[in-house]
């Protein structure tokens, strides 16, 4: 969408009677009216003997350039662009074009790569005007396979950056999603170079989680989750994304990735070693209160105090019980859950006090280590916190099957005969809904 101030009025005399064009080569007949070449010649060419203006006979089927008109048009032309130029550097955003102007730029560009570098910051812009926009980018031959050559041979971070964003805005819309992984993943090490350059970005939030986005997306299958734990410094620049410090929105984007990848045993172990539980565990324990522009809370203060606020606080407690769930179901991980007194009283404190899906990853923790692989360490530790009451009120409450089962068998371990525990249990509330 072009700015109002920026719309152009054309001289009338700078048109072509006959395309009503701009003239890129004014001339002139002998009946004294001026027309561009091209039109001009293409109507003498179909036979015509008359001037199309005036339909005056014409004595002489020769023109003349008008050399003065053209240094008109010329003149014109330039103060035009200069205030194009203006109004980018002022706006800070540039002029956003159309397809035919874009289809141009990227047809120079695939024969040419250098030259769609001071272009990018265009084809960004253009594709954050619509879905259309984005469909068609997505939909232009050659454009992709472009973008993941640029990913994997410059080094530029600026650059890398916006091939980066105009990935991240057309992933949705690319019909053969698998063969832009096949590209990616064919350059793997080049490709997992890139993102962790802009991952190393610190200033750059945005880059980062549409980074983190477009890792997430490769993450596809076993092999490549693998290639992405073993590449160093990856796992362990998006586990420091995770600082209670950082952006709502890079937390959430980095404990969406890292349960992707976290799937294989090698994640989990390089990711246990990267000190992810004690990240976890902050989030966990202490919440975030960090900076965020969470969706719905209008002021993108990051202060807890709206519903974008607590929506992100949600999904990032969520996430990172999800992801301390994962990790339990190995032996390394357990014993660094185990040792985290702090962490399982966050843990338990969340049930019920969050979502349903918060409560279930809660309760599969302090399931794993407290009932199937019976930590004595654990077991003491969650003892100590008001874990009983939670547990009764779940099983009062609409919880599935599986919890209700899982929360039976913590009863059992705490030595509560449970039957009779929920017998004696003196309440007029039949039903509880705990959100």
């Amino acid at each position: 969408m072009v700015r109002d101030d920026l719309y152009i009025t054309v001289p009338s005399f700078f048109r072509c009677p006959i395309s009503l064009d701009v003239m890129k080569s004014p001339v002139s007949l002998c009946t004294g009216v001026t027309y561009d070449r091209a039109s001009i010649q293409r109507w003498l060419d179909s036979g015509n003997n008359t001037c199309p203006a005036t339909m005056q006979v014409l004595q002489s089927k020769e023109f003349v350039p008008n050399r003065t008109l053209q240094r008109l048009i010329q003149i014109w032309s330039d103060s035009v662009q200069h205030r194009v130029d203006s109004s980018e550097s002022a706006t800070g955003r540039p002029v956003v074009l159309s397809q035919d102007e874009v289809k141009d730029i990227i047809r120079v560009a695939i024969s040419k790569t250098e030259d769609f570098s001071e272009n990018l910051t265009k084809i960004v812009a253009f594709a954050k005007e619509s879905d259309e926009n984005k469909t068609f980018l997505a939909k232009f031959d050659g454009l992709v396979v472009m973008l993941v050559e640029i990913l994997s041979n410059v080094n530029d971070v600026n650059m890398l950056k916006q091939v980066i964003r105009v990935l991240d805005l057309i992933l949705n819309k690319i019909e053969d999603q698998q063969h832009l992984m096949n590209l990616i993943l064919k350059r793997d090490q080049d490709c997992l170079n890139s993102l962790l350059l802009v991952l190393k970005q610190q200033e750059s939030v945005d880059s980062r989680i549409e980074s983190l986005r477009l890792l997430e997306f490769i993450a596809v299958d076993a092999d490549s989750k693998v290639k992405i734990a073993e590449r160093d410094g990856l796992l362990a620049e998006t586990v420091k994304s995770l600082s209670l410090d950082s952006d709502r929105r890079l937390i959430e984007a980095s404990l969406s990735c890292l349960i992707t990848i976290s799937s294989s045993k090698r994640a989990k172990t390089k990711l246990i070693n990267h000190k992810l539980i004690t990240e976890l565990g902050k989030l966990i324990t202490d919440g975030h209160n960090g900076n965020g522009n969470g969706n719905g809370n209008g002021n993108g203060n990051g202060n807890g105090n709206g519903n974008g606020s607590r929506s992100g606080t949600v999904l990032i407690t969520e996430k990172a019980l999800r992801l301390v769930e994962i990790l339990s179901t190995t032996k390394q991980g357990r014993m660094e859950i185990c040792q985290d007194a702090a962490l399982l009283n966050g843990v338990v404190q969340k049930m019920l006090k969050v979502s349903a899906a918060a409560t279930e990853h809660a309760v599969t923790i302090l399931w794993t280590v407290c009932y199937l692989f019976r930590d004595q360490t654990a077991q003491e530790a969650v003892s100590s916190s008001n874990v009983l009451t939670k547990i009764l009120l779940l099983m009062q409450s609409n919880c599935t099957p599986a919890v209700r089962q899982m929360s039976a068998d913590l009863l059992k371990i705490f030595r509560v005969n449970y039957k009779s525990c929920l017998a004696s249990y003196d309440t007029k509330t039949t039903h509880i809904m705990p959100f």
